[in-house]
């Protein structure tokens, strides 16, 4: 009869646990906000990189545990807009924006909104959608694009073109509410002769990114942001193809 208690108390502490990652993803998420306010976007940036380690584990390890709950949807979704929203538009009002007065606000405030959109759009279509498919860039992705590309304007000193980088932080926030397809990668599965491949590629892009950091991650989450826009082209011109061709079967 004493063990049924015990059981019943397990449960209860393993739902804390994904939560704690996402706790700890706002609190990093704050801390970004706060060094970004100081002036020190180098360490803003990367904290914002590792906000995202977090997030991911939070999942994963709801997962693993069997521990996922609305709460926890929930959580996650609050957390997303301060650590992947409100954090890299501070970030990026700090670095450049005050500079446009009234146009630095607008795409800082424009970001925040369409991210909150783009969360709201993704809980209320989880489930009815394909789950290897996001529907508009991801707000994470979102994230590391402005602060990877801030470490790279902050690298090369690059203040004389800062507006190019407040165009950019305004394109990925209409990505976000865009239609264009993005890969999921939480359901990849890998046969066995691609795990041996795929390790070796991760370790030489790791191996990159050691040497390059700043450089290798704005280059990789720049070509997951251009994929939507190339597949939708490639898509539009591929029914033209085909559309052509029959039109040509068709005509004597």
């Amino acid at each position: 009869m004493q063990k049924t208690p015990k059981t019943m108390h397990k449960p209860s502490l393993l739902y804390i646990l994904p939560n704690l990652f996402t706790a700890s993803s706002i609190f990093i998420g704050v801390i970004s906000i706060v060094e970004a306010s100081k002036g020190h976007f180098i360490q803003a940036s990367w904290l914002i990189l590792l906000a995202l380690v977090f997030d991911g584990l939070d999942g994963r390890v709801a997962r693993m545990t069997n521990t996922t709950s609305q709460f926890g949807v929930e959580f996650d979704s609050l957390a997303d807009i301060i650590s992947f929203g409100i954090a890299p538009a501070m970030l990026l009002f700090f670095f450049v924006g005050y500079e446009f007065g009234r146009f630095g606000i607008l795409v800082s405030a424009l970001y925040v909104i369409f991210g909150a959109i783009r969360l709201a759009r993704f809980n209320i279509s989880t489930g009815k959608t394909d789950p290897n498919v996001f529907i508009g860039l991801p707000i994470p992705a979102a994230a590391i694009f402005i602060s990877m590309w801030i470490l790279l304007f902050n690298k090369y000193d690059l203040a004389p073109y800062s507006v190019i980088l407040l165009c950019l932080a305004f394109a990925v926030a209409v990505l976000m509410v865009s239609n264009f397809r993005y890969p999921s990668f939480k359901k990849v599965k890998l046969d066995k002769p691609m795990v041996f491949k795929t390790m070796i590629l991760l370790v030489l892009a790791a191996s990159l990114l050691y040497l390059f950091a700043a450089e290798g991650f704005a280059l990789i989450i720049l070509a997951y942001v251009a994929y939507g826009p190339l597949r939708a082209l490639r898509t539009i011109n591929s029914r033209r193809f085909g559309h052509a061709k029959r039109q040509e079967d068709i005509e004597p």
